[in-house]
């Protein structure tokens, strides 16, 4: 069992990140708390600059709270299989209900918060604070009317603007707060809606229409999901919020919504989660993939060859949403940062690592995509041979490994394996769809890659293969080994594997670590609390080595681990009960898409 050093509790006063609920419009993913106060929101995208930031500690406190005065939350959920979040209120005088979304709209984006008092009397209670660029830029605000003569508060701060339609609010010290009372079957409505400063003022939705649109557009997609069995809600969430990390006219997938958001709290383990990594974007497609998901399967290889376009030998481990390649981190020394951790950062450093697995995590997604039925055209084909000759160009050449070390450069063995996985499909392509390539180059460097991993990554005293070659530590990335078809779960090796890791990484709550930060390999201080997407790892592996109640055990662990929502972040804090990292996070929903469906196809 691991000794991890125990990381630092979430300080008093901090809202956890179990407390908030994503929103999507398909184009950014705002975070509400569960006392109604919008702490993160970047528009028009994902990776745009925040103009709420209060989750990160903002000294203005930039935020939009929402909420009935001295209100008690009595429920929250989604509504059925959309991200329409339903909130419903008490409070000494009667009850509310607030019905928050963000309809899908093109070169603009909407939020709209309703609130319906459905008994007594209730006063809504608001309190607007909009700083944009980070909170470097103080907007502009005024009063303004649109073409259709309904006035709204339009804020402005460079090539930004953001319009506030419903009940006026009252203006005073650089924000806006408004009391508004209602009584039983009386309703109000607010729409903040983004546009360019130099376009005319957008029309503001119908919020009652743009709400039936929003429902059923979310209700479309969500018909063509139906899993079943014990996890199915959690499933079909999962894949919800993987659609909802989707830019739906890119078809890039970030790996979070958010910045910064600490893996110890405290710590400096803070990075930048808005872009998309082609691993993290890869599993993606397979997990949707495996619930017959084609099209969304389609637009992402579209971003895929659009983002590698070029030359494919400059091939990066993450993109922009649009496929940018430039992403240089930065340090916001302005913020507290979530819980105290700093810096805070933005951008992100990675991306200039040379990680090796990132192909084989491609050529797998393709594979699977290829065996779905959806065939390979003249791109996309010829740009999986330029992948296999970076690979070959770059086969003695050591990596940063899966987890982004920041520490030396090493031959991290799921590394090697993955590049063996990448040539192996590579010639079952070949073989299989009869497609072009120098097969049997392909075949001396799978065979040359299986010998050095023997001999080099398999530790035979220790009966385990290691995170790096040489070593005797291990690594829960080695969980992924059985899924290239390098071996099969219950080999003999795999098994020993999976023996190292109970005892090195996994705590005494049943979570792994990805590896033991005491060894210093990452190049960082402090320490972190278990991946969820790990733990779903290992879910996985007991399912398909025959340790079927050991596989329950742990999922129904990690079933009782989301939120009241089914969102999960990047870590989990087992004996305080809190998410940690940033959030929500597609890598943790995918591992859980996953290791569900594992126990689907083992079940006796």
């Amino acid at each position: 069992m691991t000794e991890q050093t125990p990381a630092p509790t979430l300080p008093t006063g901090t809202t956890p990140l179990e407390d908030y609920a994503l929103l999507s419009d398909l184009s950014t993913g705002p975070l509400v708390s569960r006392r109604g106060s919008i702490d993160w929101l970047c528009l028009p995208r994902f990776d745009s600059p925040a103009m709420f930031s209060n989750l990160l500690g903002d000294p203005d406190r930039s935020r939009w709270l929402l909420r009935p005065r001295d209100g008690e939350v009595e429920s929250r959920s989604y509504e059925e299989n959309t991200f329409v979040l339903r909130t419903e209120w008490r409070t000494p005088t009667g009850r509310a209900v607030v019905t928050e979304f963000m309809p899908v709209t093109d070169n603009r984006a909407d939020l709209v918060r309703r609130v319906e008092c459905t008994e007594g009397e209730v006063v809504v209670e608001q309190d607007f604070v909009a700083r944009f660029d980070y909170g470097d830029t103080v907007p502009w605000a005024r009063r303004v009317r649109t073409g259709a003569d309904e006035e709204v508060l339009l804020l402005i701060g460079g090539p930004d603007a953001v319009a506030l339609s419903g009940p006026s609010l009252v203006a005073g010290d650089q924000c806006h707060r408004g009391e508004h009372p209602l009584r039983a079957g009386e309703s109000q409505a607010w729409t903040l809606t983004w546009h360019p400063s130099y376009d005319a003022v957008p029309e503001p939705p119908e919020p009652d229409d743009a709400l039936e649109r929003t429902r059923q557009m979310w209700r479309d997609w969500s018909a063509q999901v139906t899993p079943d069995g014990p996890y199915a809600e959690l499933v079909h969430r999962s894949l919800l919020v993987l659609r909802g990390l989707t830019h739906g006219r890119t078809g890039g997938v970030v790996a979070a919504p958010t910045t910064s958001l600490p893996e110890s709290f405290g710590g400096v383990r803070n990075w930048d989660y808005r872009y998309c990594w082609l691993r993290d974007s890869a599993l993606t497609l397979e997990a949707m993939l495996e619930h017959g998901l084609t099209e969304g399967a389609h637009h992402w290889r579209d971003w895929l060859l659009r983002a590698v376009a070029g030359d494919p030998t400059d091939l990066q481990i993450m993109y922009g949403i649009g496929g940018e390649r430039h992403l240089p981190e930065r340090e916001l020394d302005h913020y507290r940062g979530y819980a105290d951790s700093r810096p805070v950062r933005v951008g992100n450093g990675a991306v200039t690592q040379f990680q090796a697995d990132v192909v084989g995590e491609v050529m797998i997604a393709l594979a699977k995509l290829r065996a779905a039925g959806v065939a390979d055209d003249s791109f996309s084909w010829p740009l999986q041979v330029q992948l296999l000759r970076y690979c070959e160009e770059r086969i003695d050449l050591k990596d940063q490994g899966l987890w982004e070390m920041r520490g030396e450069p090493a031959y991290f063995t799921h590394s090697r394996v993955m590049t063996w996985a990448a040539f192996n499909l590579g010639i079952e392509a070949a073989e299989t769809y009869g497609l072009d390539g120098p097969v049997e180059r392909w075949r001396e460097l799978r065979e040359q890659l299986e010998n050095e991993i023997e001999e080099h990554g398999f530790n035979r005293e220790i009966n385990s293969y290691v995170q790096t070659y040489g070593d005797t530590e291990v690594d829960a990335s080695l969980l992924q080994l059985p899924h290239t078809g390098y071996l099969a779960s219950d080999d003999p090796r795999m098994l020993g594997t999976v023996a190292r890791i109970e005892a090195d990484l996994v705590d005494e709550h049943g979570y792994p670590a990805r590896y033991r930060t005491q060894a210093g390999k990452d190049g960082l201080p402090g320490d972190e609390y278990p991946f969820m997407v790990c733990a779903f790892w290992l879910v996985e592996q007991y399912a398909r080595s025959g340790r079927r109640d050991d596989a329950v055990r742990l999922m129904d662990k990690l079933a009782e681990s989301a939120n009241e929502l089914g969102l999960y972040a990047e870590e989990y804090d087992a004996a305080a009960g809190h998410h940690v990292g940033n959030f929500p996070q597609a890598f943790s929903h995918l591992g859980l898409v996953r290791a569900a469906d594992a126990l689907a196809r083992t079940a006796e």
